[in-house]
């Protein structure tokens, strides 16, 4: 059955040693690694989306997406420690639930890194906007900086920036371990300011109504808000790079994770309370949808008499900061935006070459595919098909769209994951498990039902995306994968035509401990 074509983990394991990437990353560079994977689009633009959906409530979708990521993520660091190889919930569910189910995991990953990357581009296009226009008095055409959805064109803004990263990921980016840190450190102090400069004058009364859409209104939000913590499970797809995996993989997880599940709550109390977060009501007093041509209107109309409330704003964070009189800094967090935000794009589509990487080891995808340019040494055919998709995303969908297309991806993938660590308790209870997830009969049902409710609350267009998605997915393993795949031919090793794909360069270097990073 082909359902049940299963990838044992020891096969898996011997498969990746003798054929493995580069293991240099310790546990100070994996927590890095996370924290600048989450610190992106999801904060500095969605908390705009999630108070559209939400008002004053998205506080409590900050608390439901962060509960929902941290029972997902033991169980990612039980696997990740079972399992210390590239590929993260796609080789996870190759070794528990088969081909089949890996397949269609891997294809939602591919959907979510993607898209992702797409949604980073259309935030950072907003930073880039509010920017020029705040700092330089320049005004780009609206048409121009807007997809059809939001009453413009093109993004073109947020093409370039895809089409100059998509470059650098051809070419090959160097950068030490060193600078990513001050990046991140950079974005962890602007943050930090932030909430400083506004807990101190928050008001009360912007908290009320508390919930004026009402509690479904605060699970949209936090179907939506949940992409702010998509990227710690990056942390894992490097699994197979890092030093000590066992007691590392798990200590970045989840240290990322509360780092910024304590970061988000502060956040959108300061926004809150400084200028406050009603939603937009049309004339029937309901909600309008986030991402809408109708939205789009009612708040060119709200900045045509000098208003513009927070749901309105690309640059939500620097909004905040100017209405609160610090002008100057509200411009320099928009800098550390427009600064920070590329290397996210960078790190969504490193994470989505790693995948490329072991599901063409496994046969199921082209080799051709993960083939290496002979002088840059990166896989750039790869990266053209990807970066192709996430420009195009990134012209015509706004930010929330785009957000919640990759929530549906994210949310099977974690859902996959949770249900593989049960059936490993079950079906392989001597197995050695350097991290074992705590009340896993809690802990894992708890995440399954909580991806599940999450998906549920995601608007229609996205629940919809997700089915298409998975059936052109099937139809290419079943014209491929299916017929090609290692596990269905006999081969366990790098034997048999996979010495075709040279392993991607690592992430770093560790001539210096480290301090040389390399991005694909």
């Amino acid at each position: 059955m082909i359902f049940w074509r299963v990838k044992s983990l020891d096969a898996i394991l011997a498969t990746a040693e003798k054929k493995s990437l580069h293991r240099s990353l310790g546990v100070w560079q994996l927590t890095l690694l996370g924290i600048g994977a989450i610190i992106g689009t999801g904060i500095f633009v969605l908390a705009a989306e999630a108070a559209q959906k939400a008002g004053p409530g998205m506080m409590l979708s900050f608390v439901i997406a962060s509960f929902v990521c941290t029972v997902a993520a033991l169980c990612y660091s039980e696997l990740s420690s079972m399992v210390p190889v590239s590929g993260s919930a796609y080789t996870y569910s190759y070794a528990v639930l088969g081909e089949f189910v890996a397949w269609l995991v891997g294809w939602a990953l591919m959907l979510e890194y993607s898209v992702a990357a797409s949604a980073v581009a259309v935030g950072w296009s907003g930073y880039f906007v509010g920017l020029l226009d705040h700092s330089l008095g320049i005004k780009l055409p609206f048409g121009l900086v807007n997809g059809p959805f939001a009453g413009g064109i093109i993004n073109l803004p947020a093409v370039f920036i895809c089409l100059l990263v998509i470059a650098l990921l051809v070419i090959g980016t160097r950068e030490s371990a060193r600078f990513n840190a001050v990046l991140v450190a950079i974005k962890i102090a602007a943050l930090t300011l932030f909430i400083a400069l506004t807990l101190p004058i928050v008001n009360l009364d912007n908290f009320q109504p508390f919930l004026p859409l009402g509690e479904a209104g605060v699970i949209a939000a936090a179907s939506s808000i949940f992409f702010a913590y998509v990227g710690f499970d990056a942390v894992s797809t490097a699994a197979e790079e890092t030093r000590d995996p066992q007691r590392n993989v798990p200590i970045g997880l989840i240290s990322s994770l509360a780092i910024f599940t304590i970061f988000y709550l502060l956040i959108s109390m300061g926004a809150i309370g400084a200028i406050g977060a009603q939603p937009v009501m049309d004339a029937t007093g309901q909600g309008l949808t986030p991402g809408s041509l109708a939205l789009a209107e009612q708040c060119q109309s709200l900045a045509a008499v000098g208003q513009q409330p927070l749901v309105c704003s690309r640059e939500a964070l620097a909004l905040v900061l100017r209405e609160i009189g610090w002008e100057k800094i509200g411009n320099l967090l928009g800098l550390t935006a427009f600064l920070a935000l590329p290397s996210v794009i960078l790190m969504m589509l490193f994470g989505q070459t790693r995948i490329f990487f072991v599901m063409s080891r496994d046969g199921l995808l082209p080799e051709v595919l993960s083939r290496i340019h002979p002088r840059f040494k990166t896989p750039h055919i790869v990266t053209y098909v990807t970066g192709l998709g996430v420009t195009l995303a990134a012209a015509f969908l706004p930010v929330g769209k785009l957000a919640d297309i990759s929530n549906s991806g994210t949310l099977f993938a974690f859902m996959v994951v949770a249900c593989a660590v049960m059936i490993l308790r079950v079906r392989d209870k001597q197995r050695a498990r350097p991290f074992r997830a705590p009340i896993i009969w809690l802990v894992g049902p708890l995440a399954v039902v909580g991806c599940i409710t999450l998906f549920l609350f995601l608007p229609a267009d996205a629940k919809l995306v997700f089915p298409i998605w998975s059936g052109i997915g099937l139809m290419f393993y079943f014209l491929y994968g299916y017929r090609k795949s290692h596990v269905a031919l006999g081969i366990d090793t790098p034997g048999g035509g996979e010495d075709v794909i040279s392993p991607i360069r690592p992430l770093v270097d560790d001539r210096d401990d480290g301090a040389i990073s390399r991005k694909d």
